[in-house]
């Protein structure tokens, strides 16, 4: 193996400073970093350059530190010594002790952090010089030889050290990490690389999502893929982005929802389907919203909306505890238990009980809902029927207030367009959604499988849409010559990604959860 040494010709002096100073705290405007830090590191990187490529990838890692505490931890020192355990590490430079021909240094992989101990008669007095000259930042290669400080912390002696990537821009202040939201969300690779915290939850969610995964396929779901620009914009209640395809001379539509494409799997044949799907809705940013996001989708043949409820209460216990080791969680201060079942009640149950000052007449009556609605400083438009109405109402007064696992039933068929109609109350629809920390995290519901009925739904979102409401649904003719060959009795239910990361990882907000979140372009 070829291996790249270290050249510089700046003082060890200077290179010991920029090791253990203050770097003080990043701001999204590089004018605030320490410009001497920024043309010193330049210096360095220009000298290196005169003596060939500084960026090398002929470096070969043949382990990683998560990896060496599980498998030598435990080993005594004597062990180690008499085992003389040879590893290729490789990794950034986190913190850096140089305290005369013996320093110590962290190096952070991608599973964690381990010392470094570097001693110039274990190596050559020109790479000992190069190491006092690395900075906070760099990433480098060690060979080297594990072994047990005084105070027993497995480390490695290094044998060799290789610059592999000179870092040319300080890393955030060591013992405080990367604390200004708005530089972790802009830049969240500093934010990666400073806060442990932040890479724990992002690890979650990347095992939240696979362990999503693994729960529908061992109950036979088959995963499919669905597309992403639609000729048709469908599937749900939403604004959406707009785009154009030059070749077909035709505007698309990004995805607000799958559901359509998946249902006609199901028509076709595939009768349990799911998919982990993006999706695009013109909305507002908020500590709940975030335009691109992404949703579980499920679909099941021979199912109603109660199989759904059932299905979900499942997949959360099983989350919680395959990730959290029990399903018993705190979120923002409030502890819940997804063991328990979780309650259920009608929306309009739900805004009566939450609302002492409102009885079921003022819900039963347009004209006196609509009263309500203004007085509560909701806005509603001339074409708001009474089930809308109560839609508003119950979003505005209820909504924040489900902290526990609970299941909102009995939505009007008005707001649930694609819902099968109850067949006791053919106002409302065999439909849930479902809340927890006052999110909704899942809507569910029986499918509407009726053709004309489906085509009559269609025609009044038209009217909706022709009226001004940026959220209406357009018609969807293929959709509805699909039904016409039938779709078996099915259930489907949407589960928002982001905000079940937020629940089982305890964050507020859903920006703390999508590793790049849309943010305005003003810092």
């Amino acid at each position: 193996m070829v291996l790249c040494s270290i050249k510089y010709f700046c003082s060890a002096d200077a290179g010991m400073l920029i090791g253990v100073q203050n770097m003080g705290k990043m701001d999204c405007d590089l004018k605030s970093l320490d410009n001497n830090q920024i043309v010193s590191r330049k210096n360095k990187l220009n000298n290196l350059r005169s003596y060939g490529n500084p960026y090398p990838n002929n470096f070969r890692r043949d382990t990683l530190t998560h990896d060496i505490y599980i498998n030598y931890n435990k080993k005594s020192s004597d062990y180690l010594n008499d085992h003389n355990i040879t590893v290729h590490i490789a990794g950034r430079i986190m913190t850096k002790r140089v305290m005369g021909k013996a320093s110590f240094c962290h190096i952070q992989d991608m599973s964690g952090q381990i010392q470094v101990y570097v001693k110039q008669d274990n190596i050559s007095h020109d790479e000992y010089e190069n190491f006092v000259n690395l900075d906070l930042g760099d990433i480098i290669g060690i060979i080297g030889i594990l072994f047990k400080t005084h105070s027993g912390e497995l480390s490695v002696k290094a044998q060799n050290l290789f610059l592999l990537t000179k870092a040319l821009l300080p890393m955030p202040e060591k013992f405080h990490g990367l604390i200004n939201n708005e530089t972790r969300y802009r830049q969240r690779y500093l934010d990666l690389i400073s806060n442990v915290e932040t890479r724990r939850i992002f690890k979650i969610r990347s095992q939240i999502i696979n362990e999503i995964r693994n729960f529908f396929i061992k109950k036979g779901f088959l995963e499919v893929e669905t597309p992403m620009m639609h000729m048709v914009s469908g599937g749900a209640i939403a604004r959406p982005f707009i785009t154009y395809h030059n070749a077909l001379e035709s505007q698309l539509y990004l995805r607000i929802a799958p559901e359509l494409f998946l249902k006609k799997l199901v028509i076709g044949g595939f009768e349990k389907v799911f998919e982990i799907n993006r999706n695009f809705r013109n909305e507002g940013i908020s500590t709940r919203h975030n335009p691109e996001f992404t949703m579980l989708e499920f679909y099941c043949a021979y199912t109603d909306y109660h199989d759904l409820m059932n299905i979900t209460e499942e997949i959360l216990q099983y989350l919680s505890f395959k990730i959290l080791h029990s399903t018993k969680i705190k979120y923002q201060g409030i502890e819940i238990d997804f063991s328990i079942p979780f309650k259920k009640i009608t929306m309009k149950d739900a805004i009566i009980n939450f609302n002492t000052d409102i009885c079921e007449n003022d819900l039963n009556n347009i004209e006196l809902a609509r009263n309500l609605a203004h007085n509560l400083g909701i806005k509603i438009n001339s074409n708001y029927g009474l089930g809308k109405i109560q839609y508003e109402i119950f979003e505005k007064t209820v909504e924040k207030k489900l902290l526990l696992p609970t299941f909102i039933t009995s939505y009007p068929i008005e707001v649930s367009p694609l819902a099968r109609a109850n067949d006791s109350d053919s106002s409302i629809s065999d439909r849930f959604e479902f809340f927890i920390g006052g999110k909704e995290i899942a809507n569910g519901f029986s499918e509407l499988n009726d053709p004309d009925e489906q085509d009559r739904r269609f025609q009044k979102q038209v009217e909706n849409l022709t009226r001004g409401d940026n959220e209406a649904m357009h018609y969807d003719d293929d959709y509805v010559t699909a039904l016409k060959y039938g779709l078996p009795p099915t259930a489907g239910e949407g589960i928002g990604i982001d905000r079940l990361v937020m629940i089982l990882t305890d964050m507020p907000s859903i920006r703390d959860v999508i590793l790049f979140p849309l943010l305005r372009q003003d810092c």
